[in-house]
Parts: C-alpha cells; structure tokens; sequence
C-alpha cells in the first residue's frame, strides 16, 4: 500500500460523497495502490448511512464509527491505527481541504522530506474564525520557532515512520 488518506468525519453527510469522489478522481490519477480511511465522530446525521454505503461499493474505503463526538484528534488517532500505507494523508472532511492538493504534497515528501504541511489559502470560515486563528499561527510560530502558515490546517502528508511512536490527545494533532 502506497497512500492511505485519513479524514475524520462528524456530520458531514452533505459532503461524503463529494469528499469521496473527489479522492478517488486525485488518488486514481496517481496511479498508485491506495486506501481511504474514513472515521465517523459520532455522527447524528446521514454521515453513518453515507460512509457504509461507500465501504460496500469500494474495497479501497475503510470505515471506523465512533459510538459518540470525541473529537477530531481521536478521530485521526483512531485512522491512523488503521493506516496501512508508506505514506499517510491526513485532511478534513468538510471539503475545505482540496485533495486535489495532495500530489504536491506527495512531490515534496518525494524531496525528500519527512512532513509535508497544508495550508487553507481560501478559508471559507467568516474573519471571526480567520483573526483568531492568524494570531494563533503567529503565537505558535514564535514560540516555537518554527514558521507555519496554518497550524490549523489538517491537511498534511507523513512517513508512516514519523507516526508510528505518535499518540495523540487533546487537540495535538496540530503539531505533530
């Protein structure tokens, strides 16, 4: 297994089969062996119907139901147990995160690099989320001295080697 993408899911019914289509259209075009792993969050809208109903049509699609929301970084914990390929693609659900994003990730892991961080150009939250989250980005990046755009932004490419000793709690997933 080359690629597995990993995307929590809470209530995004809407969005699966859109996120889906669009995955597999980026993915297949690699010409690659894939899997997409998809966590359910504790849904409480159509997202759990939706999410079978593409597991039963597509081998390549892994489907992980929470009994309850617990949270995006248990959501990605959870499907990065579930991961099996060399390299591991984490993004939301919620289609802010394009997967057409995901070979130029791939082509800087190719670089030679370990990480390969996202960042949400075209946020489509209203400046009360965006002012926050830009002074977010500058505080972390002052103290931590490492300059990112978005830490926030889940979109991301790994080693598998970079997550296996990683545990996650809390809301870390935004700092591996």
């Amino acid at each position: 297994m080359q690629i597995s993408v990993n995307v929590p899911i809470y209530n995004e019914g809407e969005n699966v089969d859109t996120l889906y289509a669009e995955l597999v259209e980026t993915l297949e075009s690699l010409g690659v062996e894939f899997e997409i792993v998809l966590t359910n969050d504790g849904s409480d809208d159509a997202t759990s119907a939706r999410l079978d109903a593409l597991a039963a049509r597509d081998p390549r699609v892994k489907i992980i139901h929470f009994r309850r929301n617990y949270g995006q970084t248990a959501a990605l914990m959870a499907g990065i147990r579930h991961c099996r390929g060399r390299v591991v693609v984490l993004m939301d659900g919620d289609l802010q995160n394009d997967p057409g994003d995901i070979p130029a990730l791939l082509d800087k892991l190719d670089e030679g690099y370990d990480v390969v961080s996202g960042w949400r150009k075209e946020r489509l939250e209203g400046l009360a989320r965006r002012v926050p989250s830009r002074i977010a980005n500058w505080l972390v990046s002052r103290m931590s001295g490492l300059r990112l755009r978005d830490y926030g932004c889940t979109l991301k490419a790994y080693r598998r080697e970079v997550l296996e000793n990683v545990r996650l709690y809390g809301e870390m997933h935004r700092f591996i």
